[in-house]
């Protein structure tokens, strides 16, 4: 009989692709996940890895055997998820991935909701990028993410994840207000109207990589020019610091300004663009009470920023 948990370590060594960084996920030694997958060839008694310079590649009877072990995990999954749909009372830990401008406008509403409503189940959220997280939830290392779509930029699609829409926002040019001195004034001494307006200003945005850097170039260079990208911060709250103090321009999505007036001007886009903010959770594990409650929460979070109503999972 094969070991479920030395199966689980092949899996995770084929998606993660050192034995280091296998360890460090499951939070084993190197060596320790070196010598449980040497014990799985001893029990398919066939070789399973084999050494390629330093790393090491599965063989392709250790594919057959991760294919195998992806259905024995959703099936475990499954029903694990049903027997918590069993029991009473609503309980466990969720592990939350989300992006930092969801973080700031529904986690707190989030928190307090799950404390009153269901006080036995523990969130713990860690704030990761949207392409980042889903994967990292396929991988079994969050169980909900919170992520986003942003216009003609489909986020990355995993089949084991399901969909929920929680809500969607418009994305809209953020501009220093008039008067305020700084690096725009300097170089402009008419009013920001549009878009293009915008050419050869200081910009700030997301590192590359990120769908709404991708997102705000394509919008940059429809408009006619390339974007003078002076300043890199994955953190929006500085991105908003830099356009209040008159030193850059951006394009933000209006879940920012939960809770707060911006200190700056927002103009709207041609075709007013709207992003969209989803849940995702593994179909296998969907059912369990808890990722079904805080599900439920982050629906009600997001009515209470936009009005829009969430969407069945897809």
């Amino acid at each position: 009989m094969l070991d479920v948990k030395r199966l689980r370590l092949l899996r995770e060594l084929q998606i993660r692709g050192t034995l280091a960084d296998v360890a460090l996920a499951l939070q084993y030694s190197p060596s320790a996940v070196s010598q449980q997958l040497a014990l799985l060839e001893k029990e398919a008694g066939v070789k399973l890895l084999r050494k390629v310079g330093r790393r090491v590649q599965l063989t392709a009877q250790a594919e057959i055997l991760v294919a195998h072990t992806a259905e024995i995990l959703e099936t475990l999954e499954r029903a694990e998820a049903d027997m918590s749909a069993s029991l009473t009372t609503v309980a466990g830990t969720v592990r939350l991935a989300v992006f930092q401008s969801a973080a700031l406008a529904l986690l707190p509403e989030l928190l307090t909701a799950m404390s009153r409503t269901y006080p036995e189940v523990r969130i713990e959220m860690t704030q990761r990028e949207p392409e980042t997280a889903l994967y990292e939830t396929w991988a079994r290392d969050f169980d909900l993410v919170v992520a986003e779509q942003y216009p003609g930029h489909a986020a990355p699609r995993h089949p084991e994840l399901d969909r929920v829409v929680l809500t969607t926002d418009a994305i809209r040019l953020a501009v220093p207000s008039p008067g305020v001195a700084g690096s725009v004034s300097a170089l402009r001494s008419t009013p920001i109207l549009d878009l293009g307006d915008t050419a050869g200003l200081p910009w700030v945005m997301e590192p590359r990589g990120a769908a709404s850097r991708h997102w705000a170039e394509q919008a940059c260079r429809q408009a006619g020019f390339e974007p003078d990208v002076r300043f890199e911060t994955a953190d929006l709250q500085a991105q908003v610091s830099l356009i209040e103090s008159g030193h850059a321009v951006a394009l933000l999505p209006d879940l920012m300004w939960t809770g707060r007036a911006p200190a700056l001007t927002l103009l709207d886009l041609p075709g007013l663009p709207r992003r969209t903010v989803f849940t995702a959770a593994r179909r296998a594990s969907r059912r369990r009470p808890a990722i079904l409650a805080c599900r439920e929460l982050l629906a009600q979070a997001a009515r209470g920023v936009s009005g829009d109503p969430g969407q069945p999972p897809a």
